[in-house]
C-alpha cells in the first residue's frame, strides 16, 4: 500500500493557505449535496486481479479507501493516534505474555448491510479466507502468521499466532482483516466485481465503466453499530482519468475535496497562485517511492552492481527536478519521521560519488558499462513517474558505468509482471498498512514478502523482525530496526528514493478534513462535513 515520529501528524497542516485567486463557482459538488472527493487513482478489474474490492485480494491505496469506509475490523485506528481501539470488537486483547494468543468480544446486535447477523463464524471465516485463497497481491501476507481461529460462541473469537507478534492488533485494522458476510462470499474464491456487503459506517454503489470504477456513492449504513459518528449521511468519490480534468472539477464546484492524485506542478502553482475559494494544507507524508532489485537476475545478482547504483543516485536532484520539492530524499526504507528511522544508505553511501561506485565495481570485476533496464509502471503512481525514471537512466548513464534504458508498462501488466520476476530492476512506491516501523520492514524481507523478493537474509528474518515484534513497548525495539536498515543498506536488495508530502485541497465550508486521514494515512471519509453555510 503507505507511512513519521511513531506519534503521526493528522492534517492540522504544517502548512494552511487560503488560496485566492483564478476565480471559481459555488458549485454544489453532487445534485444531493453529497460531499464529493475526487481521485486520479485507477480501481479497474483485470484478468489477473478480477476482485479489486475484495479484501482477499485488493492491497492498494484506492481500493483500501472505498474498503476501509464499507467494511469492519475487529479493531480500528482512532480518529488521530496510533494505538488501535475496538470496532467490531466490545474489547480485544493478548492473553498470554508471549503476545501469541488474541482474544476479542464481539458487539452484541452486529449485522451486515443486507440484514444478515454477523457473529464469531464470520470473524473467522474471513480470517482463513485470505489465508486460503493467498492472492498474489500479497494482501495475505498481513495475516501469514495466524496459525488457528477460534470460536468458543457466537460472540467470542481466539486467535493464535504462530510467533509472538505485539503489531498484531494494528493488522486487524487493515481491509485485510474485513469481516465478510460468510453467505455472501464465498471462502475459496473470490468476489468478481465491485460489490461490497459489509457492516462499517457506510454502504456503497458502484459505477462502473469499461471494467473501471468511475464513481461510488456511499450512504449511511443504518444497520451499524461501532462508534464512529459520520458527519455525512452521503458522499462520493468520483475517479478521474487526469489531474488537469480533476483541478477544473474542483475549481467549478463539481467536486470538494482532492486529497492525492496533483501533479508536483499543479502543487506548486496552486500554493503561489491559489484558487479562490480552495484551501491547501500540507503535511509530512509516509508514502515512499524505491527502486526494487531481483536479487536472482544475473545482471544485477552480485551486490557490488546494486551497491554501484546506490552510490550514484542523486535524491536531491529527483525531488527538486521532478517533484518540484513536493517530496524529500529518503535513505531508508523507513521514513524519516519514525522514530526508529537511521538515514542507512547515506552513512552507507555518502552523497552522489562516481569515483566510489568505479572502485567497486572495479574491486569485484564487473564489466562496465553494466547493460541494465529499469522498469516502472506508466498509469498507478502518477505522470511524473515517467520524468523521474529518465532522471535516473540520465544519472546512470552519464557515470560512463551503465547502460540504461527504461520500460514503461500498464499496471495492469506490471504488477503480475513484477511478482514472476520479469524485471531485474523496478520502481514501486509504499503507504503503510499501520502506524508502525515493521510496515515498512516486513513485507519486505520476510520469506513470504509481498513482492515476492528472492533477497533472504537469515539475520533478519530469523532473529531481528521476531525480536523487534516481541516488544509490546515499541520504542524497545528501535535498536534491532535501526539494525535491520543498515543490512539492507549494505545488501541493496531495495533503494529508497523518496518520501512524498500530503496535500489536501478543500472548498470553503468544508470541515473535518484535518482528521480526513488516519495514522496509516487512510480516508476516513466519515470525518468530512458542511457548515451551516457551506
Amino acid at each position: 500500500m503507505n507511512r513519521k515520529s511513531l506519534v503521526l501528524p493528522v492534517l492540522a497542516g504544517l502548512m494552511t493557505s487560503t488560496l485566492a485567486a483564478c476565480g471559481g463557482t459555488d458549485g454544489a459538488g453532487s445534485d444531493d449535496g453529497a460531499i464529493v472527493v475526487g481521485s486520479t487513482d485507477r480501481i479497474e478489474a483485470s484478468k489477473v486481479a478480477t476482485a479489486p474490492l475484495d479484501p482477499a485480494q485488493a492491497y492498494d491505496f484506492a481500493s483500501w479507501s472505498v474498503l476501509h469506509s464499507t467494511v469492519q475490523t475487529l479493531m480500528r485506528l482512532p480518529r488521530s493516534g496510533t494505538d488501535p481501539i475496538p470496532d467490531a470488537a466490545e474489547q480485544c486483547g493478548f492473553r498470554d505474555r508471549q503476545s501469541e494468543q488474541y482474544r476479542c468480544k464481539l458487539r452484541k446486535g452486529l449485522k451486515f448491510s443486507n440484514g444478515h447477523d454477523l457473529t464469531a463464524a464470520d470473524v473467522k471465516f474471513s480470517l482463513e479466507r485470505v489465508l486460503r485463497i493467498k492472492d498474489q497481491s500479497g494482501v495475505w501476507s498481513l495475516l501469514a502468521n495466524v496459525d488457528k481461529v477460534e470460536t468458543p460462541n457466537d460472540l467470542e473469537v481466539v486467535i493464535h499466532l504462530a510467533s509472538p507478534d505485539a503489531t498484531f492488533p494494528s493488522k486487524l485494522t487493515t481491509p485485510a482483516a474485513a469481516i465478510l458476510d460468510s453467505e455472501v462470499y464465498k471462502k475459496d474464491a473470490v468476489l468478481k466485481g465491485f460489490d461490497i456487503v459489509g457492516s462499517g459506517p457506510y454502504t456503497a454503489k458502484t459505477e462502473v465503466e469499461n471494467n473501471r470504477l468511475t464513481k461510488v456513492v456511499f450512504t449511511k449504513n443504518s444497520e451499524y453499530q461501532g462508534d464512529i459518528q459520520p458527519r455525512s449521511d452521503k458522499l462520493e468519490m468520483r475517479f478521474f482519468d487526469d489531474a488537469k480534468t480533476m483541478e477544473k472539477a474542483l475549481t467549478k464546484g463539481d467536486i470538494d475535496v482532492v486529497n492525492r492524485g496533483f501533479s508536483p506542478e499543479q502543487i506548486e502553482r496552486m500554493d503561489t497562485t491559489g484558487i479562490k475559494g480552495i484551501q491547501l494544507q500540507e503535511t509530512s507524508g509516509q508514502g515512499i517511492r524505491y527502486l526494487v532489485f531481483d536479487t536472482s537476475a544475473p545482471v544485477v545478482k552480485n551486490k557490488a552492481v546494486r551497491q554501484a547504483i546506490a552510490h550514484i543516485v542523486d535524491r536531491q536532484a529527483l525531488v527538486r527536478d521532478v517533484y518540484k520539492r513536493t517530496a524529500e530524499p529518503l535513505y531508508s526504507m523507513v521514513p524519516n519521521n519514525i522514530s526508529s528511522h537511521t538515514n542507512s544508505f547515506h552513512n552507507e553511501y555518502g552523497d552522489p560519488d562516481v569515483g566510489a561506485a568505479r572502485d567497486v565495481l572495479q574491486q569485484a570485476g564487473i564489466d562496465t558499462p553494466v547493460q541494465l533496464t529499469l522498469a516502472y509502471t506508466t498509469d498507478h503512481y502518477g505522470p511524473e513517474t515517467a520524468q523521474e525514471f529518465k532522471k535516473l537512466q540520465a544519472q546512470l548513464n552519464a557515470s560512463g558505468l551503465f547502460s540504461v534504458r527504461i520500460k514503461g508498462v500498464k499496471w495492469t501488466e506490471f504488477r503480475p509482471a513484477a511478482v514472476k520476476r520479469e524485471y531485474a530492476v523496478f520502481g514501486m512506491g509504499w503507504l503503510p498498512d499501520f502506524p508502525d516501523a515493521d510496515t515498512y520492514v516486513a513485507p519486505f524481507l520476510t520469506k513470504d514478502n509481498w513482492l515476492n523478493s528472492p533477497y533472504h537474509n537469515k539475520t533478519i528474518e530469523d532473529e531481528l523482525i521476531p525480536k523487534t515484534r516481541q516488544e509490546a513497548q515499541r520504542a524497545l525495539a528501535v535498536k534491532d530496526l535501526q539494525k535491520i536498515q543498515n543490512l539492507v543498506a549494505s545488501d541493496v536488495p531495495y533503494l529508497p528514493l523518496w518520501q512524498g508530502k500530503q496535500y489536501v485541497a478543500a472548498r470553503d465550508g468544508v470541515v473535518g478534513t484535518e482528521y480526513l486521514l488516519d495514522a496509516s494515512s487512510m480516508l476516513q471519509l466519515w470525518e468530512l462535513g458542511r457548515t451551516s453555510d457551506g
